[in-house]
């Protein structure tokens, strides 16, 4: 039975192509996408995802949820690049994107309880974004967390630096406390790390293997985003390659075996002027922390990299 999948993403190349991953994959039903405020504000994490539908005009479309609120503020630390640098002005490079809203708005948190309600015990979350609309969404509706069947969360740094600070991922420091919430709720849960994320990697030769048919709909989305991100990440960051951390986020759910897990006791720092929003795991020989979350530890590349190809060959 295909999982039945709600995306919430703040997109972000990665996501869009994330996405439309989600779209082609026959082990998925993709129920719904909602916008949140991160790396792009609310509006335009709703306007990006609708524009993503819009090119590849599935026969089946999910509901979107509308996301509400400004962008995430992002420290002006040295060697700290601002998504607009990464992912363009709108956030998905040079796709277009409605100007307008959807006629009727349904917000983000809403649509997730409604769908969690429909199928109790049956919907997965991959969260993309930052967690505000799972803990809105809890607040909406106390039996949230134990309604949902799990959530598959890209964010946190337990092994590495982070991406926004030395300590903090982004998609947990931009919202620490619902982070916090999401960690110490009881709902089955997934954390994929920013420095597990990142070996799933795309090079320009790469790319020009994957896109063969620029004129088909799934060629046109990646027309135009990857080679934006592609260009911005070796001029920005001096990377030949581009970071695909989402794609393997999908690929956990929709490719489970290639992938391994650690349960571990994981919570997130709220206080500290230095480390708020770093994930931190009790690795101590006898923990005092309560586990409460899977971690991905390693997968197989290739296998994740043949997954997508295939997809978007299909595509």
């Amino acid at each position: 039975m295909p999982v039945k999948l709600i995306i919430d993403s703040d997109p972000g190349i990665g996501d869009a192509v994330a996405v439309a991953l989600a779209v082609l994959d026959p082990e998925i039903e993709l129920l719904a996408i909602t916008g949140v405020a991160g790396r792009v504000s609310g509006d335009q994490a709703t306007r990006n995802l609708h524009g993503v539908l819009s090119v590849l005009d599935p026969s089946r479309w999910p509901r979107i949820g509308c996301g509400e609120g400004p962008a995430f503020f992002w420290p002006p630390e040295p060697g700290s690049i601002e998504p607009v640098l990464l992912h363009g002005p709108q956030g998905v490079g040079e796709l277009d994107v409605p100007n307008t809203g959807l006629h009727q708005k349904h917000d983000s948190c809403k649509v997730m309880c409604e769908i969690v309600r429909a199928h109790p015990q049956e919907v997965t979350i991959l969260t993309l974004g930052p967690l505000t609309n799972l803990e809105r969404a809890a607040e909406l509706w106390p039996e949230f967390w134990e309604s949902v069947h799990d959530v598959v969360c890209l964010g946190g740094a337990l092994n590495g630096p982070g991406d926004v600070t030395a300590a903090a991922e982004f998609n947990i420091f931009a919202d620490p406390e619902a982070a916090h919430a999401f960690l110490r709720s009881a709902v089955t849960k997934t954390l994929i790390p920013l420095e597990v994320a990142r070996h799933l990697q795309l090079s320009f030769e790469q790319y020009t293997r994957l896109n063969n048919d620029k004129y088909s709909r799934v060629g046109q989305l990646l027309e135009r985003t990857l080679p934006f991100a592609l260009r911005s990440h070796r001029q920005h960051l001096g990377k030949e390659v581009l970071w695909m951390p989402e794609i393997a986020a999908l690929a956990s759910i929709s490719q489970s075996r290639s992938f391994e897990r650690e349960t571990m006791a994981v919570d997130v720092e709220l206080q500290g002027q230095l480390t708020r929003g770093m994930t931190i795991a009790d690795r101590r020989p006898t923990s005092q922390w309560r586990r409460n979350t899977d971690v991905a530890t390693r997968y197989d590349v290739r296998s994740v990299l043949d997954w997508m190809t295939r997809l978007l060959a299909r595509g």
